[in-house]
């Protein structure tokens, strides 16, 4: 019942996702912070079973770190974090899958428009999009998306497009995903813009 959403601008990324644990009819929590922190400049949104989405998010966060130690400080690029964490999804298949789905995204100076984003699902399979969405929420957000995406975005914009997503599925899905996260990666790294519920409130 997850849903995680984002959207690619010229500068940046904004990645959002609801902020609900739950499981069958029980409603554990209403400020899960979903999106985690890879580096700097990159972050995912996971969904799935809490305990897979927790375990996986700090799996890909502690390795990606450890990498930075021991290359003297050398960070991998958003493409190289997205096929890291394709290859981990892969490589679970055959052993202990993790039920997640993953939306990656991140800053870099080298590429054109600053940020890229990524899209893998449990099965492993990776592919680099403008915008993307998990979920139920695919159902409702692709068209919106779709409609109103084009080059040279401002991040103004694309977070109008999420907002906009954000209240289509309040309105139209059966499920109640009262609150919402949304983070934005620029050239000054990944900053939370606004949320339903403080993720720091226990």
């Amino acid at each position: 019942m997850d849903t995680v959403f984002g959207v690619s601008y010229n500068g940046g990324v904004v990645l959002a996702t609801d902020q609900v644990n739950a499981r069958s009819i029980l409603m554990y929590q209403q400020n899960l912070d979903k999106i985690a922190e890879l580096s700097s400049h990159s972050a995912m949104g996971v969904s799935g079973p809490n305990c897979d989405l927790v375990n996986f998010s700090e799996y890909i966060s502690k390795n990606l770190k450890l990498y930075e130690l021991s290359n003297d400080g050398l960070k991998l690029s958003t493409h190289a974090q997205a096929n890291f964490c394709r290859g981990e999804l892969a490589k679970a298949l055959r052993k202990g899958p993790f039920q997640v789905n993953v939306i990656l995204g991140g800053y870099d100076e080298k590429v054109p428009t600053g940020g890229s984003l990524y899209v893998m699902d449990y099965l492993g399979s990776c592919a680099k999009v403008n915008y993307g969405a998990q979920g139920y929420a695919s159902n409702f957000c692709l068209s919106i998306m779709d409609r109103d995406w084009e080059e040279g975005l401002t991040e103004e914009q694309a977070v109008k497009i999420v907002e906009h997503c954000i209240r289509e599925l309040q309105m139209r899905f059966l499920i109640n995903q009262s609150n919402f996260i949304i983070k934005v990666i620029d050239k000054d790294g990944l900053r939370t813009l606004k949320f339903g519920a403080d993720p720091a409130d226990n």
